[in-house]
């Protein structure tokens, strides 16, 4: 029997664009994909041979070409025709190399396909072990679309198994290379239960065996050897004489493989899927929503070292390598499929994770100290989901207090009550008027930690409240009635000014004297506070809609803030003392108003810009000539 120039029930050269452009990540996997094939006619084998001999080997073959062995079941004529001439038809023995059978890997015609992406022939000799009387057949596929298909005679001694050699394409040599082999194989299938081997020329670092070297080609005289790429034992599996020499292996694994030295390791099983493997805590921060990407074998097999969804978002503090025999790859075998299995997996992963969290906070040793102060967002973030978690987090997480760093318990315990401000820009404003009166405030104006509190007051054994204008009002000081007469037109005055910028001027007496003014939102005037700034963030540079817009966010005589004005701090005083009628009371009010923005933490915006360039230019004025403003000039001040 031979077939020549028959073609494919496809556009072969759609389907490697298909291949290359669309489904997998690069060239690079089209070594996987052969192993793939190997490790899946070994497997086949094996189910009625169990003492079969397990091998893939490696080695260069002709001008830059490539060779790939294996002792696998091997096909007959009938099936390299249907398995190899019908790209991606299912059958009864796609059910014995692959398809639906958790056991295997791949699927055999598509794998063998994908190494079009770097060669131009692909050349395939199987013998059958489950037919030793069958022909061995020999298969050629050229990347124009055609194949041959011819048997040949076959003898007793004649391995079961298959070789498939590859002829590289102009471009692609490079992937055929020996070194790039030897790293392409490490990377994919270092795990495999098998003898994986790759052909090297002999160096003075590798032992010579001249029993296992293959000969050389006739223009090589290097001797060579075999390197075995595979081991058969996990890292996490392995077995070690104590734990500390595990930890040293597992963190030599991932120096290897991620690139960094483990915080702790986590160990992770999942019997449901068959999944065993670690959890590598990073030792240093990683900003939320950074990527959970992790390295994952199915049946020992890399699937890939960026896989995402594995874990749950809050866990972005580790790093997982895990092999799983009952999860599904997508098409392209890099990612994971989603379904119930994943689904279930994920559930159990993070209960995992999240078990390791309690245990090591409950500890309180030196790595739980070290996890906080590393990962303190990623457990804030957990906080959220988690009301166990929660209550141990505000044992152990740092707030910033205007009473130095605390723990939530140790403010509890000092006024029994957590008062906090949910913004970093309101903290600003009354941190150091409560610092001054003794107040102790959180700010949990930092990412997650407002939610946190939010949730937290949900809690019974916690007291938490957000800090509102009467909080603040307590450690005001009304000035005494006399003095309010003295400033009464000054204050009027600067209401009118400060009007179109929905804001109230108050003046009180507070510590500490070094701060003349602080802004506070007031708390019965929230929508008109939202609907300023949002008017602003709409109209900042839009003179058409501003006063519209203006006159819609805030009814009239109702300003969603205030500025409280220090009458004990001197040039407060000095201002109140002014002319309201002058430009420079105008200017020195606009310039302390902007003050106080700034030291809330506040962006300037179009408006305040405009007010405190017009202020600078009226000191300016005002300085350099002293028959402006009053007549006195600087000696006034």
């Amino acid at each position: 029997m031979e077939e020549v120039g028959s073609t494919f029930q496809v556009d072969l050269r759609g389907i490697v664009d298909l291949l290359a452009r669309h489904l997998y990540s690069g060239p690079n996997v089209y070594l996987r994909e052969l192993l793939q094939n190997g490790v899946d006619a070994i497997t086949a084998r094996r189910t009625f041979e169990p003492t079969a001999q397990g091998e893939v080997r490696i080695r260069a073959y002709g001008a830059g070409g490539l060779e790939v062995t294996d002792t696998g079941i091997g096909l007959t004529t009938a099936e390299a025709r249907e398995l190899l001439a019908t790209v991606g038809r299912s059958s009864k023995r796609d059910l014995e190399l692959g398809v639906g059978r958790e056991e295997y890997l791949g699927q055999f015609g598509i794998g063998l396909l994908s190494a079009f992406m770097v060669a131009d022939t692909i050349e395939l000799v199987s013998r059958s072990a489950r037919e030793p009387d069958a022909p061995a057949v020999k298969w050629t596929g050229h990347d124009d679309g055609h194949y041959d298909l011819s048997e040949l005679p076959r003898s007793a001694d004649d391995p079961a198994g298959s070789v498939v050699r590859l002829l590289p394409r102009r471009g692609m040599e490079h992937w055929l290379h020996i070194d790039t082999v030897v790293n392409l194989a490490r990377e994919f299938g270092s795990l495999l239960p098998f003898d994986i081997s790759v052909e090297v020329p002999l160096t003075g670092d590798e032992p010579f065996d001249p029993d296992s070297e293959a000969a050389p080609p006739a223009n090589d005289t290097a001797p060579r050897a075999w390197r075995r790429i595979s081991d058969a034992d996990m890292p996490w599996e392995t077995p070690y004489p104590h734990a500390i020499a595990r930890k040293e292996g597992l963190s030599r694994f991932c120096e290897a493989t991620m690139g960094f030295t483990p915080m702790a390791v986590i160990d992770l099983t999942v019997p449901v899927t068959g999944l065993t493997g670690v959890a590598f805590v990073i030792p240093e921060a990683v900003p939320p929503g950074s990527g959970g990407y992790h390295r994952v074998y199915l049946k020992q097999m890399l699937l890939g070292n960026r896989v995402a969804g594995l874990v749950p978002d809050w866990a972005f503090f580790v790093r997982c390598a895990i092999n799983a025999t009952g999860l599904s790859p997508t098409a392209s075998r890099e990612q994971l499929y989603n379904d119930d299995a994943l689904l279930a997996t994920q559930e159990a992963l993070a209960e995992e994770v999240r078990q390791w969290v309690i245990d090591t906070l409950t500890a309180e040793s030196q790595l739980a100290k070290e996890f906080v102060h590393i990962h303190h967002l990623a457990l804030r973030s957990l906080s959220l989901t988690d009301d166990v978690v929660l209550d141990l987090a505000a044992e152990v997480l740092p707030y910033e207090t205007t009473d130095a760093i605390h723990t939530l318990r140790e403010v509890m315990d000092k006024q029994g009550e957590i008062v906090y401000t949910e913004s970093l820009e309101e903290y600003r404003r009354v941190g150091a008027v409560a610092r001054a009166h003794g107040m102790l405030i959180v700010n949990a104006g930092y990412v997650y930690d407002a939610d946190l509190m939010t949730k937290l007051a949900t809690r019974p054994q916690w007291k938490v409240r957000a800090l509102t204008g009467n909080d603040i009002s307590q450690a005001l000081t009304e000035v005494e009635p006399v003095r309010e007469l003295e400033i009464i037109e000054q204050v009027a005055a600067a209401s009118e000014i400060l009007q179109p910028l929905d804001i109230t001027p108050l003046v009180r007496c507070f510590e500490p004297e070094a701060l003349p003014a602080m802004i506070l939102d007031d708390p019965g005037a929230d929508n008109g506070a939202n609907a300023r700034r949002l008017s602003e963030e709409l109209i900042d540079e839009d003179d058409v809609w501003r006063d519209v817009l203006e006159e819609f966010a805030t009814a009239p005589n109702e300003r969603s803030r205030q500025i409280i004005f220090n009458d004990t701090n001197p040039t407060v005083r000095r201002l109140l003392a002014l002319d309201p009628e002058t430009a420079f009371f105008r200017a020195g009010l606009q310039s302390l108003y902007v003050s106080a923005m700034l030291l809330s933490g506040e962006p300037l915006r179009s408006r305040e810009a405009e007010m405190m360039n017009d202020s600078l230019e009226t000191f300016l004025k005002w300085g350099l000539d002293p028959r402006l403003e009053g007549g006195d000039g600087p000696a006034d001040s």
